[in-house]
């Protein structure tokens, strides 16, 4: 083998190592900032408003569907139930969009795991709320006869 050809098969050698290492150093250098654990970022405060609204759904949903069974009030808990209904659609659509925009998994702080809870908290609640507004309607219709 000649000189010229080992010097070469080495520079082939080393570029090509180079080349393939820059697009992992480019991927360590595009990392965003590690996010402390207890930063409030964008996508958790979403998150936190979406489980909020759907946990209030929840109770609003629960006490709905308690009045229309005739256990507590004297109402029939048709308005209840479409709060619940409506405080469960706004957090499910809430979480929804925020699993939809996160750019990273749990512990990125873009809330990833709050919109999960906010979906499937605002899902109960509409449930609920469904079965509530359900009921109410079948204790206010009278049988006719």
């Amino acid at each position: 083998m000649s000189v010229r050809f080992v010097l070469a098969a080495a520079a082939a050698a080393l570029l090509s190592g180079f080349g393939l290492a820059t697009p992992a150093a480019a991927h360590v250098l595009a990392q965003p900032d590690p996010v402390s654990a207890y930063a409030l970022t964008a996508g958790r405060l979403w998150s936190v408003v979406g489980a909020l609204l759907g946990l209030a759904g929840v109770v609003i949903g629960g006490l709905a569907l308690a009045r229309s069974a005739g256990r507590i009030g004297s109402g029939d808990g048709r308005r209840g139930a479409i709060v619940a209904l409506m405080a469960g659609l706004g957090g499910a659509v809430i979480g929804g969009l925020v699993v939809a925009a996160a750019k990273g998994g749990p512990g990125t702080g873009y809330g990833i795991v709050g919109g999960y809870v906010a979906l499937v908290v605002g899902l109960i609640a509409m449930l609920l709320g469904g079965l509530a507004l359900t009921r109410s309607r079948r204790t206010t219709r009278r049988p006719t006869g």
